[in-house]
């Protein structure tokens, strides 16, 4: 045999196909048993993703409800003293109300469904796919 003829020998063509079934099947399976791990690590990933999402959310409402509380010694200084004082609580208690909204915001985008998908597990199982037909297309 030359060397471009043994270049070009595929061991492959001379099994059984009921042997290539057989492997098709195994490796089919071995797949399917990585994509199932690499799914649940990705998914681990994202629930303590999700997990620090809703902290923001948490942290950002009670900052807010102490800006609401702020506001309302606000409202009880300027009920109490008609003068100048009250407009400092008022300042505090909106700025307050800002960074707990912006944090709420970071929260919630955290949270959001495209942040939660597993990316790179669907990455892959695209990749097997093309790599899947291909195969069949020989």
């Amino acid at each position: 045999m030359s060397a471009a003829e043994d270049r070009s020998y595929d061991p492959r063509q001379d099994r059984p196909i009921a042997g290539l079934f057989a492997d098709l099947a195994r490796e089919t399976t071995n797949l399917a048993r990585t994509e199932i791990e690499l799914a649940k690590a990705e998914l681990t990933e994202k629930a303590g993703q999700a997990a620090g999402g809703a902290a923001y959310v948490v942290t950002g409402g009670l900052i807010a409800f102490a800006g609401v509380l702020v506001l309302l010694a606000a409202a009880v200084l300027a009920l109490s003293k008609v003068v100048e004082p009250w407009l400092a609580a008022v300042i505090v208690g909106v700025v307050v109300l800002v960074i707990g909204g912006v944090l709420a915001m970071i929260g919630k985008k955290r949270l959001s469904p495209e942040n939660l998908q597993p990316q790179r597990t669907i990455e892959t199982l695209r990749d097997d796919k093309r790599w899947a037909r291909s195969q069949l297309a020989r």
